[in-house]
């Protein structure tokens, strides 16, 4: 130990009357990048063997003071740091649980005992703190099996830089891609594109890494229809992924179908579209969809599941009041900002003004700022409610900045049952308990409000979320709109819009923003072109050179059809409605005991209704803000209802159903199949599907075994992959 401490003072003979290392600048990135205030270390909430810091360094004060202060300042020699029990642990000169940190003859450890040679002063007034961080290169492209080094430089405010490549943490974003060794060199694993990320000081910064895919691909025939295919063959064309062709009319009147209005074409609308001549028959379908009573359902209850629309928290009659109001809005074409700006300045009665109610499902200022950064944002802000946010650059002071802008909504019961009237107060604040103050309300990077201005805040934070100049509002719906047809986000999932999470085709996300923008947030603008666009009208087949994209669109990507749009379409196709029971709970609160029949799941105001089907496939609680909550994974529960379960089977029985229906027509067997595939799978069969069923059909001996045998073939189509996904 006294050969290190020679050391340690020899390193800093040249320096001694020079001043010591930052504490801010230079002693917190080592305790980060070693692991030391970390969550699995002494960042954790309640820290480690009696020793704890601020997670990953955002507070430094209370740090220095827990290491030059608490346990009667022990852990600091000042006349001989190297004795110092804060460095005799990160060398594991003495037992240390987390083992040894950084060596005596590093780099890192002569900054430390440098910094406590110099008094270990803590963070100064006045002293330059980081403004950014830059990774070079920031973009770069590779081939398989090659390393590369990256560069790290932080800018601080008085101008000058630093390399900080050694103490800069560094994470992989898509591993099969590419990973980084803590000394930041990149090394190729696979094809595709993956990011990198830099963190520094609570700063962040990606570069991209870009291996292209070893094929022999022509783009030579695919000519972009609109800015979305010039983009997507730019991308594609990078990575040398060829596209698939396009989708089939069958495909694509099925696709446009499910993924506009949540519904089935019919059987004689997919006659009628087949038999169509007209080379602009397909802008001329999607402009029929976007006009139909169906999207006003759709869309409806999709932004029902984003604003939580759901009688479990709220009383009946507000909560259908909520419903109304968002379903009046998509009927109307409301423009998004025009729309988001009513709802968050809402005010009156809940029962009359149903946007009021998103203010008594969050009742807490934090809870709100929480939700209005998913919902309108798409990004959780929540991790900073306790530290600064470790994957992303929200600081613990803009949360609570952000909080107070709602710390003046308050609510009072109203003159009838159940309603609550939402209004501004003049006063009240969100305190910060880092330093037990308010936070000067402010919206994300934007400047703060005055405490003591008495102007409703809710005003200022949704003239700042809905301006065009906003970077995160526009392309956080335009995201969600884009994963509704194409299947997967361009930032997936479409809530975790942070920068350590990059979109897959950047450029195309601002400038489909920006084309949303342009048009003063009409969603049907940006559904129309996407619909319109060759990426879109791509088969879902894949080729042998594009089989492993999953982000990059060289084919449309088949999806399991959502739990609510399943069901509807079973009904549709066995010609039996669905009976939509209420909730046990609910049932004495206005709602009866059941819907009125004829109710399509994708019209329920409520999730707050009995239904094993609808819970076995996905559908969402409406309890959080969060994409999450909504699964499309498969499960044995989903195979079981399909292959034997009730909501089938009592369908395919039911009397009078679209089987005896078919069967009394007088159709031939050939034309009954017919029907029934193309009001189900929106095809033809084909010629060994017409013969093999249609001969099975005619081979029954008695009415009774011929609409059996019906039952199964109508069976075997509902159960199949074809039915189940959109394709």
């Amino acid at each position: 130990m006294r050969v290190a401490t020679i050391i340690a003072l020899l390193s800093l003979t040249s320096s001694a009357l020079a001043e010591g290392p930052s504490f801010r600048n230079q002693v917190q990135p080592i305790l980060a990048k070693f692991g030391c205030s970390t969550g699995a270390c002494h960042g954790a909430a309640a820290g480690q063997g009696g020793f704890k810091l601020s997670l990953l360094g955002y507070d430094d004060h209370g740090d220095h003071l827990a290491i030059t202060r608490a346990a009667n300042g022990r852990r600091i020699v000042y006349e001989d740091p190297a004795r110092s029990l804060f460095l005799l642990k990160a060398t594991k000169a003495v037992a240390h649980k987390g083992g040894q940190k950084i060596k005596p003859d590093s780099r890192e450890y002569q900054v430390l005992a440098d910094w406590i040679a110099h008094g270990a002063e803590g963070p100064k007034k006045g002293e330059a703190t980081i403004q950014r961080i830059e990774i070079t290169p920031g973009q770069i492209t590779l081939k398989p099996g090659v390393e590369h080094p990256l560069k790290v430089t932080a800018y601080f405010s008085d101008g000058h830089s630093e390399d900080v490549t050694a103490w800069a943490k560094y994470t992989a974003g898509n591993t099969s891609v590419a990973t980084v060794s803590d000394a930041g060199r990149v090394k190729v694993t696979g094809f595709g594109e993956g990011t990198i990320t830099a963190w520094y000081l609570s700063r962040l910064n990606i570069a991209t890494v870009t291996v292209p895919y070893e094929n022999k691909a022509d783009f030579a025939a695919f000519k972009p229809r609109n800015f979305i295919d010039e983009m997507v063959l730019e991308k594609l064309q990078q990575l040398n992924l060829p596209p698939s062709g396009a989708c089939t009319d069958d495909e694509f009147i099925r696709r446009a179908f499910l993924d506009t209005i949540g519904i089935l074409p019919t059987a004689d609308e997919v006659r009628v579209f087949l038999s169509d001549t007209r080379t602009g028959k397909r802008d001329v379908l999607i402009d029929s969809l976007l006009k139909r009573p169906e999207f006003v359902d759709y869309w409806a209850y999709k932004w029902s599941d984003l604003l939580l629309v759901q009688s479990d928290k709220l009383p009946v009659v507000p909560m259908f009041s909520y419903y109304q109001w968002i379903r009046r809005h998509v009927e109307l074409n409301t423009p998004w900002d025009v729309m988001v700006r009513d709802l968050l300045t809402a005010t009156g009665s809940t029962v009359e003004n149903g946007a009021g109610n998103f203010f008594t499902l969050h009742d807490e200022p934090t809870k709100l700022a929480e939700t209005v950064s998913v919902a309108f944002l798409g990004m959780a802000i929540n991790c900073a409610k306790c530290h600064n946010h470790p994957m992303e650059k929200w600081t613990n002071d803009q949360y609570y900045a952000f909080a107070n802008l709602f710390a003046r909504v308050r609510s009072k019961n109203g003159s009838q049952a159940d309603e609550r009237v939402i209004f501004a107060d003049s006063t009240g604040d969100v305190i910060q308990p880092l330093t037990g103050k308010p936070q000067a309300p402010a919206p994300l990077d934007a400047k703060p409000i005055q405490l003591t201005s008495t102007e409703d805040r809710r005003q200022v934070l949704a003239a700042w979320l809905t301006s065009p100049d906003n970077p995160y509002f526009t392309r956080s719906i335009t995201n969600r709109v884009w994963a509704n047809f194409l299947g997967t986000g361009l930032v997936e999932a479409v809530d975790d819009l942070r920068m350590t999470n990059p979109a897959s085709n950047e450029k195309l996300l601002s400038a489909a923003s920006r084309f949303l923008a342009d048009r003063q947030y009409d969603l049907k603008s940006l559904m129309r072109v996407i619909l319109q666009s060759q990426t879109y009208q791509r088969s879902s087949t894949a080729t042998s050179g594009n089989q492993a994209d999953r982000r990059f669109y060289a084919r449309y990507y088949p999806k399991r059809l959502m739990a609510e749009v399943l069901l509807d379409a079973v009904s549709q196709v066995t010609a039996v409605p669905t009976s939509f029971n209420v909730e046990r709970r609910n049932a004495n609160r206005g709602l009866g005991t059941a819907y009125p029949m004829g109710y399509r799941a994708i019209q329920l105001p409520d999730t707050n209704t009995r239904s094993a089907f609808l819970n076995g496939f996905g559908r969402p609680d409406r309890v959080q803000t969060c994409e999450c909550e909504r699964t499309n994974e498969p499960s044995m529960a989903q195979a079981l209802h399909m292959a034997n379960g009730d909501t089938l089977n009592e369908k395919l029985k039911q009397k009078d159903n679209r089987i005896d229906k078919l069967l009394a027509s007088g159709k031939s067997s050939r034309e009954i199949v017919e029907e029934i595939y193309l009001a189900s799978v929106s095809r033809m069969p084909t010629m060994v599907e017409s013969k093999t069923m249609s001969g099975v059909l005619d081979a029954a001996k008695s009415p009774e075994e011929r609409r059996e045998t019906l039952q199964d073939i109508v069976w075997s189509l509902l159960s199949s992959r074809d039915f189940v996904f959109n394709h």
